[in-house]
């Protein structure tokens, strides 16, 4: 099994520079040395037969049970050399990713029941988890570095403001935020853009949050966060913001999905749609992604989401690509969590701790070295709602940071 691991490994890595240590003892190089030196180890056999049969379930799996580990550099150096090859995939673990995409549907089909225990199973741990590496305003998606320097805490307000100055909001006016999380976006609308904001989660822990955030502001009046499917949501809104939310709903219901916010959306209204999202066209979810952390999840791409808003009657006024946005910020959570690592073992155990290191490191790296990237994508039901040209963002933008100025944060005692 030594030599048919040499063998592969030699065939798939031909860039940077990796050293691995079988569990039998035999020690290769592969790669063409280019890059600093990364040495991994496998401690069982069985890790390095899990690979060999299922590389990208078994990876992982390997790395949170403690049967690869590696030895020189990180797991997020190892990933770096494994997710800049030539061929995305190894040419063994095809099979298996022909047969993803052959059931893909199946494993996104997502009704309300569905929806809420994936939701769940993510959303609904410790929130002291979070704690561990997100910004102060708690905010889970990609954040907007306006700067290659700006601290996480500032491209995550960067974000929220790019975010606002693309939907153009008028005080008084009505937000629905589908997926809002712990609430931090729908927060910034009503404090600072004076909007009126109904938020929807499907995660209680995040709901609870939100609404004790919004109590704490002395926002109730403006923002209130209920636990509610988005295909169950009553009303009429002047906009609609999804961020970090359309990943949970599947392609099968992408149809569903902007039908419902084209009825929902006033004929004078604007929706704003932040996504992950793939260049390199449909794919399949990564079996290890999909068992572990986002069960029933899919990253879209482009040519899936554009036919169903398409069908929708929705018209696409703009769409901006953030493309190592995510990268970034994926590598200050990393970096985050990883200074407070021992925290999350207390929290959880040894294995959680390894298995969210491979989950932040993998996912930074996929951003970083292959097709990943975020969209926005800003919709109306007509034309001539926003102006022609894209000045105004910098504009609201701003208007917007001239606004937050304003607001005097609440004092708090030290320790707090």
């Amino acid at each position: 099994m030594d030599r048919l691991l040499r063998r592969f490994l030699s065939q798939f890595i031909r860039r940077g520079s990796l050293r691995v240590t079988t569990a039998g003892g035999m020690k290769f190089g592969v790669g063409d040395g280019s890059g600093a030196p990364v040495e991994v180890r496998f401690v069982t056999a069985d890790a390095q037969r899990k690979i060999l049969i299922n590389p990208e379930l078994g990876l992982g799996e390997a790395y949170m049970n403690g049967e690869f580990v590696v030895e020189r550099g990180s797991i997020a150096d190892a990933l770096a050399i494994l997710l800049d090859q030539p061929d995305l995939l190894p040419h063994w673990a095809k099979p298996w990713w022909h047969l993803r995409y052959l059931v893909r549907h199946l494993k996104q089909f997502n009704p309300r029941t569905r929806s809420r225990s994936n939701v769940a199973h993510h959303y609904d741990l410790d929130a002291r988890l979070y704690s561990l590496f997100l910004d102060a305003d708690k905010q889970y998606s990609c954040a907007y570095f306006e700067t290659q320097d700006a601290t996480l805490d500032d491209a995550q307000l960067a974000k929220k403001r790019h975010v606002t100055a693309k939907l153009l909001v008028n005080r008084g006016q009505r937000v629905l935020d589908i997926g809002s999380g712990w609430g931090g976006l729908g927060l910034y609308l009503a404090e600072i853009a004076g909007a009126d904001v109904t938020g929807v989660t499907l995660s209680t822990e995040q709901l609870q949050i939100a609404n004790a955030r919004a109590s704490e502001k002395g926002l109730t009046q403006q923002a209130r966060f209920l636990l509610q499917d988005y295909r169950d949501i009553d009303g009429q809104f002047d906009r609609i913001v999804s961020v970090g939310m359309f990943e949970h709903v599947g392609a099968r219901f992408y149809s569903t999905y902007f039908r419902r916010c084209a009825e929902l959306l006033s004929d004078d209204g604007i929706m704003l749609l932040h996504s992950i999202g793939r260049s390199q066209g449909p794919d399949s979810t990564n079996p290890w992604i999909a068992k572990y952390i986002f069960p029933g999840g899919y990253i879209p791409s482009l040519s899936e989401v554009l036919p169903a808003i398409e069908d929708a009657g929705l018209l696409v006024c703009d769409i901006e690509i953030l493309r190592l946005h995510y990268a970034e910020t994926l590598k200050a959570w990393r970096e985050r969590f990883m200074a407070r690592r021992e925290e999350a073992v207390q929290l959880y155990d040894e294995r959680f701790a390894l298995m969210w290191e491979f989950y932040l490191a993998a996912c930074e790296m996929t951003f970083r070295k292959q097709g990943m990237m975020n969209f926005q994508v800003q919709l109306t039901k007509r034309q001539g709602v926003v102006p022609m040209t894209r000045d105004y963002i910098a504009r609201e933008e701003a208007r917007l940071r001239a606004l937050e100025g304003a607001v005097k944060p609440k004092l708090k005692l030290a320790g707090e």
